[in-house]
């Protein structure tokens, strides 16, 4: 038999050489590990990073199509959650807490729920959308771009969003009297962190879900709950003991206390909330991967 390579199963396959005297088979004396023009010989990096781009690139192109409602109620809401929580409780009950003006208090946790709401859902509901009645994710993977690429590029993607718009509730408590500090640069960076492990849960429920019904589940016992207990709109300190030791595995809590801090002061543990985010961001992106990767090709 020649030493062309022949389709077997959908994959080159060389053939056979004849049998040599002792009756063992001789492989073909330069058979490269892969065929020729496959792409596992193209690619040499795990991430293609002009696969991850070409992914983003597209999130940004239909992006452009709704970004002026996503920016309308990014501004909007922290605008009225400031005026009915900061303004209406600051000036009637609540004057300040741990020594915050109430207004400047909310204000700062804003930051999360702005991040929560901005990558979970977008990531659960998008992810289910295109996969089961877009079909965008099988045009995507018919091209270059592998199941770890995809989720890696959604994931970066939603993150960046995020941690744009989830800066607006720090400008507009600015606005309403919050002095700028030199931490504040780094809140991008903490909404960012947050919202990629954030994006990473909701492309795994979505990889999980079989109807998009399923998704209220995951809202009142997942999403509603970390909102509620993350220290937004009062301090952790005021609940039992119990809620204050779950809310140390609350990223949302891990995230209001670096805005805050960045706001008026870091403390030296700020460091071990950072990388209990980077930590879990990356848990929840391999965790990402291999459920969509269930999904998608298994």
């Amino acid at each position: 038999m020649s030493d062309h390579p022949v389709e077997s199963d959908g994959e080159a396959t060389y053939g056979v050489r004849p049998p040599t005297t002792d009756g063992r088979r001789q492989p073909p004396p330069s058979a490269p590990a892969t065929a020729p023009g496959s792409r596992e010989q193209i690619r040499v990096r795990r991430l293609d990073p002009a696969a991850i781009k070409g992914v983003m690139s597209r999130e940004v192109a239909n992006f452009r199509t709704f970004w002026k409602g996503t920016t309308f109620s990014s501004v909007l809401e922290p605008i009225i959650y400031l005026l009915s929580f900061g303004l209406g409780l600051g000036s009637t009950i609540v004057g300040e807490v741990e020594g915050v003006p109430y207004a400047q208090f909310v204000g700062t946790g804003m930051v999360a729920t702005a991040v929560i709401f901005s990558s979970a859902l977008p990531a659960m509901f998008g992810t289910f959308v295109k996969h089961h009645f877009q079909n965008t994710y099988d045009a995507i993977l018919a091209a270059p771009v592998d199941v770890e690429e995809l989720v890696t590029a959604e994931m970066l993607w939603i993150g960046l969003r995020s941690g744009v718009y989830g800066t607006v509730p720090l400008l507009v408590t600015i606005g309403f009297g919050l002095d700028p500090a030199p931490g504040m640069l780094l809140v991008p960076l903490f909404a960012f962190i947050t919202a990629c492990a954030f994006a990473a849960f909701g492309i795994t429920v979505a990889a999980m879900a079989e109807k998009i019904d399923q998704f209220n589940y995951v809202t009142t016992l997942g999403v509603t709950p970390l909102f509620l207990v993350a220290g937004t709109f009062f301090p952790i300190s005021g609940l039992p003991q119990g809620l204050r030791i779950a809310a140390q595995l609350n990223p949302l809590h891990h995230l209001v206390e670096l805005v805050r801090h960045a706001a008026f002061g870091f403390q030296a543990t700020d460091l071990l909330r950072v990388a209990f985010l980077v930590a879990l961001a990356l848990v929840l992106w391999r965790l990402a991967v291999a459920r969509m990767r269930r999904r998608l090709i298994d």
